[in-house]
């Protein structure tokens, strides 16, 4: 946390600077047009040559200061962008807030564990992860967290990851340059449905006219002012008018181009900026350069190609304007050749630009990850296996409270499925929900909150909290059936990775028991994988039957002091102690 305090302390100073040097230069702007007015003021009195040449140096200096402000504008916005990504971590390793977008519209309870483990939401996996700001970004790390990969790809994200863990500028600065971009699923979405739209084809015939016609109307302009012949200053609004007969014909085409695009030419320059932060620096991780080589293209950089379709798009915005439109298209067809540009550039570099903007996603999906490994300097990479091996040592939720966790070794091997008893409150759905997020992060090559692990990337499948469905007048009962059916079907395609808690709550005692005993032996002979959790201790005696391949395990509560105390710390065996009695009793109930 302190290295985020001293990094606004630097801010901070960074920020006074270009305040100062933003007043500087706003107050020689205002001298420059007093000087300029003066000036031209004198030089109609006088008609002295060197003071138009001195108004024409002084109009320059002033546009190189616009410029140069407009440097320093952008330059304050990222630094007051890295200050509150700053502030922000501080809040969050502070438990003050999660101030980071949830997620939550990617949530979807089809999901063999997106719900139940909290994927999504207020206080979710995603949220306390997310770090990214633009939408393919969030899309991407939501896509990411839903779905394992295989173990090769596992490796080039731990890989890339473990890259970028101490490139704590690099990092922030690529944060910041996405934050200024005020990106949306809307604007994304406009873009990508722009480039994938076929554009018409301008006629030969008006690729000339476009030239010809503005250069004959230049033409008469320049020889009325050489001669002075009126018949030529004549043809100059018959022309005008014959442009704007011709624009007026390409009026459908340019709407079609343009449609809600207005202003989508800053997040363009943004994305390019954002592009430019990955093209300029340098990668060692085989993943990383991937991403950075798919930016080139026929000998530019994706940025550059970016650049210029922004600046078409921005002299496209004049035609929101519709003095600006009439005049400029009347005098050179302006239009119409945007328009053709427009359309070469989405012929020759269309098919690239959704490529371009994942690798942006790419980058901050890996950066997210990145920052979780950056802020838990405990947490571990898993190493990987092939022999369907799953172990972790000194395991915990990585959202609890890192001063507060409990951590405990869990091993799936010889016995690869666990029965889990104990109390309520004692600890077990988050056990539970400690091991299916560690294998989430661990299938998509992130550290996971153990000091070391050893993990056969596997499907994770998962009931622990469901619902009823009014919608679909579906019962709780009949919706955790359901899940265990998917679950069947999955695992008769591939070994998986299972978590079940608490299963059949919706029959009587000897229907669940019988029903959970023949769940477990189910498991059993499709070779899964994991624990459940139950209170029914005679489920646990199915481990006699097959001792090859269950182990109990339990989680205790302990009586001290006339008081109860749990230590929240995975023991074998099965559980003995009845809390719930001693609860009643010491509350009065019975």
């Amino acid at each position: 946390m302190e290295v985020y305090s001293q990094r606004i302390d630097q801010l901070k100073i960074i920020s006074k600077s270009l305040k100062k040097r933003n007043n500087i230069i706003s107050f020689f702007r205002l001298l420059c047009l007093i000087l300029f007015l003066v000036t031209v003021y004198f030089y109609y009195q006088q008609s002295n040559i060197i003071l138009f040449f001195a108004a024409i140096i002084i109009v320059t200096i002033f546009l190189i200061l616009v410029k140069y402000h407009d440097k320093q504008r952008y330059m304050a916005k990222i630094n007051h962008a890295l200050i509150k990504i700053n502030n922000d971590e501080i809040l969050y390793l502070n438990s003050k807030s999660i101030p980071f977008d949830d997620g939550i519209e990617f949530n979807n309870f089809s999901h063999l564990y997106c719900f139940d483990l909290d994927i999504f939401g207020k206080n979710s996996l995603f949220q306390n992860l997310n770090r990214t700001s633009t939408f393919i970004g969030k899309k991407m790390l939501g896509d990411q967290l839903l779905n394992i990969l295989p173990n090769a790809a596992i490796v080039e994200n731990q890989i890339a990851i473990g890259e970028l863990v101490p490139q704590f500028l690099w990092r922030q600065q690529f944060m910041a340059v996405s934050k200024i971009t005020l990106d949306s699923k809307e604007f994304y979405e406009t873009l990508i449905n722009w480039s994938r739209r076929a554009s018409k084809h301008i006629p030969k015939f008006y690729e000339i006219i476009s030239i010809i016609s503005p250069l004959i109307l230049i033409g008469c302009a320049i020889t009325f002012l050489i001669t002075n012949n009126t018949v030529f200053l004549n043809y100059i609004p018959l022309l005008f008018l014959f442009n704007l007969f011709i624009i007026r014909s390409f009026l459908k085409q340019i709407k079609a181009e343009i449609n809600d695009a207005e202003n989508i030419d800053k997040i363009i320059k943004q994305y390019s900026l954002i592009l430019q932060q990955i093209e300029n620096h340098t990668f060692a991780a085989g993943r990383l350069l991937y991403l950075q080589q798919k930016l080139h293209f026929k000998d530019k950089k994706a940025s550059q190609h970016l650049k210029k379709l922004s600046f078409l798009f921005s002299q496209m915005d004049v035609f929101f304007n519709a003095f600006a439109t009439i005049l400029f298209n009347g005098l050179f067809l302006f239009h119409l050749h945007v328009l053709k540009r427009l359309a070469d550039w989405k012929k020759e570099n269309a098919s690239e630009l959704e490529s371009w903007l994942e690798v942006i996603g790419e980058f901050e999906m890996l950066n997210s990850l990145a920052n979780l490994s950056y802020n838990n300097r405990d947490f571990a990479f898993p190493e990987l296996n092939s022999n369907f091996e799953i172990s972790f040592a000194n395991i915990s939720h990585p959202l609890l409270n890192s001063q507060s966790r409990v951590q405990n070794d869990v091993t799936f091997q010889p016995q690869s499925f666990t029965i889990l008893t104990g109390s309520n409150m004692s600890g077990k759905s988050t056990f539970l929900r400690s091991l299916g997020i560690n294998m989430v992060l661990a299938g998509i090559g992130s550290v996971v909150c153990a000091s070391s692990a050893s993990i056969h990337p596997l499907p994770i499948l998962v009931s622990m909290r469901l619902s009823d469905s009014l919608a679909d007048n579906e019962s709780y009962f009949y919706a955790e059936i359901k899940r265990l059916k998917q679950i069947m079907n999955c695992l008769e395609k591939e070994r998986s990775f299972v978590l079940l808690d608490e299963i059949l709550r919706g029959t009587n005692s000897d229907d669940k028991r019988n029903g959970t005993v023949e769940v477990i032996k189910k498991m059993i002979q499709k070779n899964a994988i994991g624990a459940i959790a139950t209170h029914d201790i005679e489920v646990c005696l199915t481990t006699n039957t097959y001792p090859q391949q269950l182990i109990n395990k339990c989680f205790e509560a302990q009586i001290i002091d006339n008081d109860l105390y749990f230590d929240f710390k995975l023991r074998d065996g099965v559980c003995k102690n009845r809390s719930a009695s001693f609860l009643m009793q010491k509350m009065g109930v019975i």
